[in-house]
């Protein structure tokens, strides 16, 4: 990360949206920081976000875009493998994650989930979810009685790493595609949640294991009115 160095240090009072787990941002929190700051000796801290088409950029980049964000594999490979809950005692509320990378301290918020899958890839006999830019540098198996559809967001869901948080987002260009995949009940039709999924010849009995992991808009204003 060299490359940040000659970033400017411009002290910035932000509005931070922390990461909640159903993908809604209702509560902010303002944090202030310097790009590259130095709260001791040699010891540099960046913040970033992800969007909820995994795009990474710097916290503070005014305009957010697929030109803006960061596209550089190796660099997110790195970035991403080293991904996991901010429990450093510095910004965990504004900043939920963090990647450490040597001496550097990368705090992360984003607009839903820190892992967003983005590709579904074909590898042998096996099919992999791909997140936030890595290809097939950075994958996890695709379970497809795993996925979750949020009853009042519509957004897909799927079990990631502890790391990552447990739960990552599918990007709503890869949920179209296994959108018509999905089968409902007779009654409700699409209306009600889907119970299944069609895949690989078989039709697979969603677990909803994630819903306790999503808690619906209702549950979160009464918790953070």
């Amino acid at each position: 990360m060299l490359f940040l160095r000659t970033a400017a240090l411009s002290c910035r009072a932000l509005t931070a949206l922390r990461c909640l787990p159903s993908g809604f941002t209702l509560s902010r929190t303002t944090a202030s920081y310097i790009q590259g700051q130095s709260p001791e000796p040699r010891i540099r801290e960046y913040f970033y976000y992800i969007d909820h088409q995994g795009q990474l950029f710097l916290d503070d980049t005014k305009v957010k875009n697929f030109v803006t964000c960061f596209k550089d594999k190796q660099f997110l490979v790195f970035f991403f493998s080293r991904l996991r809950s901010n429990q450093s005692g510095r910004y965990e509320e504004d900043f939920p994650f963090l990647s450490l990378c040597g001496r550097e301290r990368n705090f992360i918020r984003c607009d839903d989930r820190p892992v967003v899958f983005t590709h579904l890839v074909h590898s042998e006999d096996k099919e992999l979810l791909s997140y936030c830019g890595g290809a097939d540098k950075l994958t996890i198996p695709f379970r497809p009685e795993a996925l979750y559809m949020h009853p009042v967001t519509g957004r897909v869901y799927h079990p990631c790493s502890e790391r990552g948080g447990g739960v990552g987002l599918v990007r709503s260009a890869l949920a179209i595609e296994l959108s018509p995949f999905f089968v409902y009940d007779s009654e409700q039709g699409q209306s009600g949640e889907p119970t299944h999924f069609l895949w690989g010849g078989q039709k697979h009995k969603l677990s909803n294991e994630l819903a306790g992991c999503l808690p619906t808009v209702e549950s979160e204003q009464g918790e953070l009115g």
